[in-house]
């Protein structure tokens, strides 16, 4: 046994001056020893945030997985369906909440640009907000995917709080195992023994993050009463401060190079890292070594601890600006006027500026939760204001649309009724007061929208349909109008000399046969055709030329009582009138200016010829507007 070293445990384990209860204040001894002060209280502050955060993942399970990089939002909506179905897959519930957040975020952006193309096509469809719905099969399988992906993580981490429970309960038993090695020591035995201790230590499983730190500092306790215990044994004790202090060098040239990382919370994370591994698998250092080894990690954790700190600082600032936007974005929706919105167009353009300040609202940046929550209540309750002003025009709207819809179906009746008539003139009236009247009835409800339409559209096609072929049709009486104007067409062809009084009698001849059925009017364009081939080889004056083509046009819509051709050609002459007299007055005007000059100057000689030949003109325009005045139209 191990004489006085032995009487040292016993007296120890008699006075319980190493229990549970009290290990952790005595393991201050590495964390603590040095003097208190401003600085010192620093650096333990830096040291402790870093424990806290070893301590939350102290719960954590380790998996060993390779997580591909991928740019979610280049993926299709059934890409991103895939992927996740992937993801849950190959990998536990507790690590895919990155990837899922990632693949939610792309599938939402995606699906709620779809899902505004089909709304704005249903509106533009004549359907109203209200009514519009969309469902999509990979929307389904998506929402799928989640809810099983929830129900698997919630049994996790109820199995998870069994395991955690279990496994501090292990560490338990490895520390009174410990303990017991210590109380019991046998020379030949106990360091293989204590390796064995140590080995099943770091072989139990993650603990709850409130019992990790207690749990650690009694059995880092009872590691260093052993260490101490084995002073009779240098070599190995030794050997084991020996390796230690390499390792722990090895950790803090880690953590220095950590200080250097522009990436501060990669760092951070690294760090916490680096501390577990300094608190789990590396064991104390000789005594007089401890305080200034756990100095030299305790002020580079500072250092990384004041740069981070000095990152959030900054991230405040942007935070400040970003919170700023978005209280000014929930003001413009707060203080949006729709009290003038009267109709559907109206609420369009309402809700495109909410939808415009909404994406500006998340495109403002995100925030912590902490700073988010208060302002996202308010943009909550800035659009819910909106939406009800919206909802309750639209369920107005709905009222009004029914009615709408009752005066279609009355006027649907009225045609379908008429649609057979054959009192043209009287029938064709209504069917055009029908139309207009339907044009100023506002929307019915999308559901009937289509088939009223169809309805309406078919009753007035038929009638249309019917009236055309009853204006078209050819009677025997037609038949002998056109023959016998075929007939004196091909005579012209065949003449090509004429005298004027050939031409007029020419023209007299084809009024005299009668007018011709509108199926056949192209007639009328060959019969102009030739004769104004005929009226060129005249040897007449030009201005007569004129006249003779502009009659026998006037004669032709005259004859056929197309009385807009006429009107036409009415407006037009008189606006040449006016052009040629206005161009006189002018030129007469400029002749003004030249009062004192001769009579004989080249100037004033060609604006008294340009007078003269608009003068000319002006009577031929004249004769032509007399002419079309005195038809009977």
């Amino acid at each position: 046994m191990l004489d006085n070293n032995q009487e040292e445990v016993g007296e120890s384990n008699n006075n319980e001056i190493h229990d549970a209860a009290s290990s952790a204040s005595e393991f201050k001894e590495e964390v603590q020893e040095v003097s208190s002060s401003p600085e010192n209280d620093e650096v333990s502050d830096a040291v402790n945030e870093i424990e806290e955060k070893v301590a939350e993942q102290a719960e954590e399970v380790k998996e060993v997985s390779v997580k591909k990089e991928v740019d979610y939002t280049t993926l299709a909506l059934e890409d991103l369906v895939a992927a996740l179905e992937t993801v849950l897959k190959e990998n536990p519930p507790n690590r895919v909440k990155t990837q899922v957040d990632a693949i939610k975020n792309a599938f939402n952006q995606k699906f709620g640009a779809v899902l505004a193309e089909k709304k704005a096509a249903f509106i533009e469809a004549g359907g109203d907000s209200i009514d519009f719905q969309f469902s999509s099969p990979v929307k389904t399988a998506y929402n799928s995917l989640l809810s099983q992906h929830k129900k698997e993580r919630d049994v996790y981490y109820r199995e998870q709080e069994q395991t955690l429970k279990l496994n501090l309960e292990k560490r338990f038993e490895v520390i009174e195992a410990l303990k017991n090695l210590i109380a019991d020591a046998d020379t030949n035995t106990m360091y293989k023994q204590f390796k064995e201790i140590q080995d099943s230590w770091r072989a139990i499983g993650p603990v709850s993050k409130t019992k990790y730190n207690d749990t650690w500092k009694t059995y880092h306790h009872h590691v260093e009463r052993f260490y101490d215990l084995l002073h009779l044994s240098n070599d190995f004790r030794d050997l084991d401060f020996k390796n230690n202090l390499e390792e722990k060098l090895k950790i803090i040239e880690k953590a220095e190079a950590l200080v250097e990382k522009e990436d501060i919370n990669t760092s951070f994370k690294e760090l916490q890292d680096l501390h577990k591994i300094w608190k789990e698998d590396i064991g104390p250092v000789a005594r007089e070594l401890r305080e200034e080894i756990w100095g030299k990690f305790s002020d580079v954790t500072k250092k990384i601890h004041d740069k981070r700190h000095e990152h959030f600082r900054s991230m405040k600032s942007k935070y400040d600006e970003i919170i700023q936007e978005k209280l000014a974005i929930v003001s413009q929706i707060f203080a949006l006027d729709t009290s003038k919105n009267k109709n559907h167009n109206d609420w369009q353009q309402s809700i495109n500026e909410v939808d415009k300040l909404r994406q500006a609202y998340f495109n403002a940046g995100k925030l912590p939760y902490s700073k988010s929550e208060e302002i996202w209540q308010q943009f909550k309750l800035a659009t819910k204001k909106f939406n009800k002003d919206k909802n309750n025009f639209y369920k107005r709207e709905k009222v009004s649309q029914q009615e709408n819809l009752n005066k279609k179906n009355a006027l649907i009746e009225l045609a379908e009724s008429l649609k057979d008539s054959t009192d043209w003139e009287t029938s064709t009236e209504i069917f055009k007061k029908l139309q207009a009247d339907w044009k100023e009835i506002g929307h019915v409800p999308r559901k009937f929208s289509d088939d009223v339409w169809k309805r309406f559209k078919s009753a007035c096609n038929h009638y249309f349909d019917q009236y055309h072929k009853s204006k078209n049709a050819i009677s025997p009486e037609d038949q002998v109008i056109i023959d016998a104007k075929k007939a004196l067409l091909e005579k012209i062809k065949t003449i090509e000399i004429f005298s004027k009084e050939d031409v007029l009698d020419a023209i007299q001849e084809w009024k005299n046969i009668g007018h011709l059925p509108r199926s056949v009017r192209h007639l009328e364009g060959k019969f102009n055709k030739q004769i104004d081939r005929l009226i060129s080889t005249l040897s007449i004056d030009k201005n007569e030329i004129e006249m003779l083509r502009f009659k026998n046009n006037i004669d032709g819509f005259e004859a056929n009582n197309d009385t807009r051709k006429l009107d036409s050609e009415l407006i037009f002459v008189r606006k040449k009138v006016d052009e040629i007299v206005k161009e006189v007055q002018q030129l007469e005007n400029n002749l003004g200016f030249f009062s004192n000059a001769k009579d004989d100057n080249p100037l004033v000689l060609n604006v008294k010829a340009r007078v003269e030949e608009f003068k000319k003109d002006l009577a031929l325009w004249k004769e032509k507007l007399n002419y079309i005045k005195n038809i009977d139209y």
